[in-house]
């Protein structure tokens, strides 16, 4: 069995798909692992760790995936090259596919059985296979880093004897794994810390990591969580109401990093341009939902903006700015999914199992995704 490794082809995209130690653990079970030249550098690997770990190197795409059963990839090969990889392989990869359902249709002209990792079904047997979470919870570390950076004071209280300085204020919108993971790391800065969700269910969460929750309690929000642990979309009477305790609150802090994001759609808009108007010069306002629409009105994807003296930042895929780390957790993620399918030596894929129904969106010529063919919204 051949599996590649491919040189990720998107811009800004440092993360590989595979790491030393998991290439070892994929030759146990009987793959001949080819990792693409190059592939792990912008990641802090070079081709000789993968070397020394067991994998050949190879040239160029087309011999990386030309004859391979398996091909590993972060981001998923371009549509234009579906071509070069054989009929019937297996893609394991992140692939936005609500977005790039055209890259969708070249793979499945192609003949291509494709995963989109970000499809996984979140129970118990499939966490360790949870790409949204793990790189989900290097993004939101990330970006209380960066919004330190950008914030011209410091985030705990000191207590000097020239004076106090007062501790930072910082609110987190989404309490998913991104938006935890920034409560945490913001705490552990001295930061103030309250953070919002439309899910009643977070408030426990939020408040043993030490925040304090700030949510419109009613009885929409009984029902404002999918089956899978995501928000719903809030009716427009919540939204108002939710939008004017945020407005009150946010005008009071200093930092805020939003999350929200909700499978399928554009980003909801969290803080719109007259909270941002009405927070303090040097405020920062960090955006993790830019790629997709944007939680912040005035954010922009790939730009930090500065409006009425609040730093807006907007960096693109915020897990490859943590790319060696992001890219140890992510080749864990592939690891997991492919052993159970891996039986002595041989590829038998499980098409009965639920992790495998729920995240094969391409197969025999043809998107197959109830979500994406609309048999299943």
């Amino acid at each position: 069995m051949k599996l590649g490794v491919i040189r990720e082809q998107r811009d800004a995209e440092k993360r590989v798909s595979a790491s030393p130690e998991t290439v070892k653990k994929l030759i146990g079970l009987g793959f001949d692992v080819h990792v693409e030249a190059g592939a792990g550098i912008a990641a802090s690997v070079p081709d000789s760790a993968f070397e020394e770990a067991g994998a050949k190197i190879a040239p160029d795409l087309a011999s990386t995936v030309g004859d391979a059963d398996v091909v590993f990839s972060v981001q998923g090969l371009e549509g234009v090259d579906a071509g070069k990889a054989k009929k019937g392989a297996l893609q394991l990869a992140t692939l936005n596919p609500f977005v790039d359902g055209d890259r969708l249709k070249a793979y499945a002209d192609a003949g291509l059985m494709a995963i989109a990792m970000e499809f996984v079904p979140r129970i118990t047997r499939a966490q360790s296979m949870d790409v949204l979470s793990s790189q989900s919870n290097l993004a939101g570390y990330k970006a209380v880093i960066d919004a330190a950076e950008a914030y011209g004071r410091a985030f705990p209280m000191m207590m000097t004897a020239a004076g106090t300085v007062a501790p930072a204020k910082v609110m987190v919108m989404g309490v998913g794994v991104a938006g935890l993971q920034a409560i945490a790391t913001a705490k552990r800065l001295g930061a103030i810390v309250s953070a919002t969700d439309v899910r009643p269910s977070t408030k426990e969460q939020v408040e043993s990591l030490g925040g304090k929750f700030v949510m419109v309690e009613d009885e929409e929000t009984a029902e404002a969580e999918t089956s899978g642990g995501y928000a719903k979309e809030m009716s427009d009477e919540y939204k108002a109401k939710q939008a004017k305790l945020i407005a009150d609150t946010l005008a009071k802090q200093d930092i805020a990093i939003t999350t929200a994001l909700i499978p399928g759609r554009p980003a909801p808009v969290l803080i719109t341009e007259e909270m941002v108007k009405s927070m303090k010069p040097g405020s920062v306002i960090v955006d993790l939902a830019v790629e997709m629409g944007g939680n912040c009105a005035l954010s922009k994807p790939g730009e930090i903006v500065e409006v009425d003296g609040v730093t807006i930042i907007g960096h693109r895929n915020v897990p490859s700015r943590l790319a060696a780390d992001a890219s140890a957790l992510y080749a864990r993620n592939l690891l997991h999914f492919i052993t159970p399918h891996v039986k002595e030596g041989a590829l038998e894929i499980d098409f009965e199992d639920e992790i495998v129904t729920e995240s094969l969106v391409t197969k025999d010529g043809a998107i197959i995704h109830p979500r994406l063919t609309g048999g299943d919204q």
